[in-house]
């Protein structure tokens, strides 16, 4: 699995607390169906085209809650197409029936996620943008979906508020100015990251250049604003772009000659990419 994801030590917690949300005592429903153990299989199809993301995740639900085997010739990253058999899972039936929904959450969350991220990294090829992710997540479910914009082939920019410094708006007013919030975290910062400033307007720019900001995010900028920005900057800086870009002016701005581009919308805004757990049967041994 990409980034040894399934490796994180808080990967387990998380779905722990997913199965335990969804079964806080008991699956009164399958209890009641089926009393005694029984092996059953079923088959994991696709009901939409997309990427795949979180298949080992979509595994290790049911490994929590019993014995499985599982079978499959997919892995995060390949184009599925509707009606494809995905995966075959074996398993006791009352596993299956009480872990499926977990599994199949973060399966379509995920995949949905990696689908998006695919569609717009692919309007960037030939560029040399790269297309970040932020931290517009889902509470608690950061890690995979962070995860997923990787497989969809974009590029994380900070994990959490203790993974880098990026001077906003609020954080600007606090300090007094751009040149005293830069002064402050390069002080308080170590040498080894990078300080990111985020600006409006071409004064602010140039406040943050004189202020020795290393990244400029160019936030909610009209295109044409953008290139003067661009042209202002002139290599002194990196030059992150943001603000409920669309995949239309994706290619516009690349071409402008920006570092990254980030979308929230690959985390916030993600529709599911659907899938069902079917053919249900018990396996006679």
């Amino acid at each position: 699995m990409k980034d040894g994801v399934l490796k994180c030590i808080n990967v387990d917690d998380h779905l722990l607390r997913s199965l335990k949300e969804d079964i806080p005592s008991e699956d009164i429903t399958t209890q009641a169906v089926m009393p005694e153990p029984c092996i059953g299989k079923a088959d994991l199809i696709s009901k939409q085209d997309g990427i795949l993301a979180g298949i080992d995740i979509f595994k290790r639900v049911f490994e929590l809650l019993g014995e499985v085997t599982f079978e499959t010739n997919y892995k995060d990253g390949d184009f599925i197409y509707a009606g494809t058999s995905l995966a075959s899972l074996t398993a006791d039936i009352k596993v299956i029936l009480s872990g499926e929904r977990t599994a199949l959450n973060y399966l379509q969350r995920m995949s949905g996620i990696a689908t998006l991220t695919h569609a717009l990294a692919s309007e960037l090829k030939g560029f040399k943008t790269k297309l970040l992710d932020t931290r517009k997540t889902t509470p608690g479910m950061r890690l995979f979906e962070k995860y997923a914009v990787k497989v969809g082939g974009g590029h994380n920019h900070r994990f959490n508020l203790s993974d880098g410094i990026l001077i906003k708006d609020n954080h600007i007013n606090a300090a007094g100015g751009i040149r005293q919030a830069v002064n402050l975290a390069k002080t308080y910062n170590s040498f080894i990251r990078k300080v990111e400033v985020e600006v409006e307007n071409l004064e602010m720019v140039q406040e943050a250049l004189e202020a020795g900001a290393e990244i400029i995010m160019l936030d909610n900028m009209p295109l044409d604003m953008v290139k003067e920005a661009v042209w202002l900057i002139n290599d002194r800086a990196k030059i992150e772009c943001s603000g409920n870009i669309s995949k239309s002016q994706l290619r516009a701005i690349a071409q402008i000659g920006v570092d990254y581009i980030s979308c929230g919308a690959l985390t916030h805004s993600a529709p599911i990419l659907d899938f069902s757990l079917k053919n249900l049967a018990r396996v006679h041994m």
